[in-house]
């Protein structure tokens, strides 16, 4: 199964949450979105070890089985499909995870997050550990 990590998975990976480091150890395929790589950077700057953890990310990127997704057309058609039906439903979520949300579900991939809020969203396939 492919995963598409939150930025919350990669956290807890960090955090060597056991769930999260099973799930990841285990994966044949780890899809990484530029917005949870933006959100992660963001984080860094705001806190004391930016170079550090920004090691840590580029080395976890290396790895044979982890891939950098694109954002393109169909998932910027998904992304308006998703937050045109969660305003229909009166049910937002942060723009962000509609983006995560909408990679997950162009490479048809398992989204691993702790936000429960992807509940929300019709179709997407998910993990909240």
């Amino acid at each position: 199964m492919k995963l598409l990590l939150d930025t919350s998975a990669y956290v807890g990976f960090k955090r060597n949450i056991p769930d999260v480091v099973e799930i990841i150890v285990g994966a044949e395929w780890i899809l990484f979105s530029p917005v949870v790589l933006g959100e992660l950077m963001f984080g860094f700057r705001n806190g004391t070890r930016f170079k550090e953890n920004m090691n840590e990310l580029n080395e976890f990127l290396q790895h044979d089985v982890v891939e950098l997704a694109q954002i393109g057309k169909t998932t910027s058609d998904r992304y308006s499909r998703i937050a045109a039906q969660l305003k229909r439903k009166g049910t937002p979520i942060p723009s962000n995870d509609i983006w995560i949300a909408a990679q997950t579900m162009e490479h048809g991939a398992e989204l691993i997050t702790s936000d429960q809020h992807f509940e929300k969203i019709d179709g997407l396939i998910y993990t909240i550990y």
